[in-house]
């Protein structure tokens, strides 16, 4: 993921001007990584490292969704519709 991506999806997701880490950041850059190397693996079907390392993101980005709704119910709803997630 270039840098300027992840600087974009920072700032499109943080909760205040120093926020890098919040449950919502972590959740967005997981999910444009996931979609990053899901195009990846269209174009190169055989590619077994970069299809596990798909699936060990989707069960990270899973996991925080899960503690994110556990936390707070309203910021996993709006996560879920600004990602377009869940329909």
């Amino acid at each position: 993921m270039e840098k300027l991506d992840k600087i974009n999806v920072i700032d499109a997701f943080k909760r205040h001007d120093t926020d890098t880490g919040s449950a919502e950041v972590q959740i967005a850059i997981l999910s444009a990584r996931i979609v990053q190397l899901t195009s990846h693996l269209t174009a190169n079907k055989r590619d077994s490292h970069t299809k596990c390392n798909l699936l060990r993101l989707v069960g990270q980005r899973r996991r925080m969704l899960a503690y994110l709704r556990k936390e707070d119910a309203a910021r996993y709803q709006a996560v879920i519709v600004k990602l377009g997630l869940r329909k």
